[in-house]
């Protein structure tokens, strides 16, 4: 593996780990070209990522068995996943919810299973309390305490290493806490800062904040890091890219920040990289940080 630590580097559930990590769901793009799939994540590995998040339900298994057979235990990659929500092939939404207590407990067995481990470093109990995307309804509206219950004895029995939560509210977060929480994943990004005191709860707790549409705009009418004068302009200056900028606004917005960014492309990974070596100043970070947030409430079914 090269030295380079994308980003530079920070905790993770115990882990020392580069603060620009890979965030697997795009690979679903690449199901009928495995051979490019794992060529990406060998050259993510080569350029120093060593925190891969992915899911059981990233198009129904395929992700994971990726991984699974392009990773090496040489690597040290940090495998962080995700439960909550299973794949609804057909549907007109690709996922459904999954958030009763046993469909936690048969995800987290899938997922050792298709990632080929006896034991996942991480898990996030994605709770669909905030948007934007699917919200629990009817028999899925389950009570935190009885999914930290079976998250816990997961970690008890060594099948999982720690636990994270998604989509959560700061109050689920504050009530979660004595459970011991590894990472948050919430939506958020330059032009979408509604959890802030999030953030800053998740730094004073050292717990490792892992945003989620961290460019903004993943779905029609949610607001775009790349479309933000602010943005374009510092990317001209800088002779980057306004993704890079954004990407760069977040490592230097708060220090647990770690960036999950996914892509399809060899030449995308490269740039979504080189945006942890992007130095912005103390001028370029007052005129990001004056952009507006917006909502990015989009409901998904």
């Amino acid at each position: 593996m090269t030295q380079t630590r994308p980003g530079g580097t920070g905790p993770l559930a115990g882990h020392t780990v580069s603060r620009v990590g890979f965030g697997a769901m795009q690979l679903e793009r690449l199901h009928d070209d495995r051979a490019a799939a794992i060529a990406l994540l060998r050259r993510a590995v080569e350029l120093g990522v060593d925190h891969v998040d992915t899911a059981q339900f990233y198009d129904n298994g395929f992700v994971n068995s990726v991984l699974g057979e392009a990773l090496r235990p040489e690597d040290d990659v940090l495998v962080v996943s995700k439960v909550g929500a299973e794949s609804n092939p057909g549907g007109a939404v690709p996922l459904r919810a999954a958030q009763r207590p046993e469909q936690l407990r048969a995800s987290v067995e899938d997922n050792l299973a298709s990632l080929g481990l006896d034991r996942i470093p991480v898990v996030n109990l994605r709770r669909l309390d905030v948007g934007p995307g699917v919200r629990a309804e009817g028999d899925q509206v389950v009570d935190l305490d009885d999914q930290l219950a079976v998250m816990t004895a997961l970690r008890d029995e060594g099948k999982i290493g720690a636990i994270g939560l998604s989509a959560v509210t700061l109050d689920g977060l504050r009530h979660a806490l004595p459970a011991g929480i590894a990472c948050v994943q919430n939506s958020y990004s330059l032009v979408a800062r509604d959890n802030e005191d999030m953030v800053r709860l998740c730094a004073a707790e050292g717990i490792a904040w892992v945003p989620f549409f961290p460019l903004g705009g993943a779905f029609p009418g949610m607001p775009k890091v790349a479309d933000e004068p602010a943005v374009i302009d510092a990317a001209k200056a800088l002779d980057a890219t306004p993704a890079q900028v954004g990407l760069a606004w977040l490592l230097h917005h708060s220090p647990n920040v770690h960036l999950i960014p996914g892509t399809a492309s060899i030449d995308h990974l490269e740039a979504n990289i080189a945006a942890g070596s992007l130095v912005l100043d103390e001028a370029t970070l007052a005129s990001l940080d004056a952009v507006p947030t917006r909502a990015q409430e989009i409901p998904l079914g």
